[in-house]
């Protein structure tokens, strides 16, 4: 890793930082709107969905499969990229099959469903914080994502922080909302649903401990492809199911198109 300088490395985890912390966006949107907005999360959703998709098939794995071929061979190089891209995909299956579903943070619920009818306060407070705990487990290999493809890809990396972002965003209200309503402090609320955010960081920082004295063309366009796995996998099973349920099917059809155009003019210019 000699050869990435230490201001990518900083812009790197600053990009992963930002994109974490968002969840504290939705925390607001908890607590400055009674009711949310399910056509702009449809939407928004959906153009995270879009984004996620474009970048990882028309770029991530396209660049990793076009250097694994010019290291190993056409058939050797595309059979590793294959294999990788799939293992990305197992890893996010994995980590969702170790968390229940009720306690998983995608299972994303509006404001005001979560707090009607009430549920007990020491109910909803324990619900928050595993949640909290749920999303910073499931945020941790994003944070990787982002990183590494950070310290090569800028604006690739820019991109994806962007689209994470936006998808942490009710989450962040998923976390908030319980732990507001059974402490009545907006302020525990905004933390824990900042510190699980807090995940992706963490993430980054674990990928430079143990990944950057084994960095190499090879290793990195192994991450590539697998980065491009896990976030397929975020894309078809969270936020698209997530988009159709906050609102409109045609919502979030619209806002995957415009996802994936945005993205192709930006990579075309």
């Amino acid at each position: 890793m000699d050869n990435i300088a230490s201001s990518q490395v900083i812009f790197a985890l600053l990009l992963t930082l930002g994109a974490g912390l968002s969840t504290g966006i939705g925390s607001c949107v908890a607590f400055f709107f009674k009711h949310s907005d399910r056509k702009f999360l449809s939407f928004a959703l959906g153009f995270s969905g879009g984004v996620m998709i474009y970048i990882s098939l028309a770029e991530l794995l396209a660049d990793a499969k076009s250097g694994l071929i010019e290291l190993y061979g056409h058939s050797s190089g595309s059979f590793i990229a294959i294999s990788a891209f799939f293992s990305g995909i197992a890893l996010a299956m994995l980590i969702d099959r170790l968390i229940p579903s009720y306690e998983n943070p995608h299972e994303v619920q509006t404001v005001e469903k979560m707090v009607s009818p009430p549920l007990p306060k020491e109910k909803m407070l324990h619900s928050g914080i595993l949640l909290a705990l749920a999303l910073g487990i499931h945020n941790f290999p994003e944070g990787m994502a982002v990183f590494i493809t950070g310290l090569t890809e800028k604006s690739t990396a820019v991109s994806i922080a962007i689209a994470i972002a936006i998808h942490n965003i009710p989450e962040g209200i998923t976390v908030s909302v319980p732990i507001y309503h059974a402490t009545g402090s907006r302020k525990k609320a905004f933390l824990y649903s900042a510190l699980s955010g807090v995940a992706e960081p963490c993430g980054a920082i674990v990928a430079w401990l143990f990944l950057a004295p084994f960095i190499s063309a090879t290793l990195l366009t192994l991450i590539f492809a697998a980065v491009a796995g896990i976030m397929v996998y975020i894309s078809f099973d969270e936020l698209l199911p997530l988009a159709e349920e906050y609102g409109e099917h045609h919502l979030c059809v619209y806002g995957t198109i415009a996802g994936m155009l945005t993205m192709a003019v930006s990579l075309a210019i």
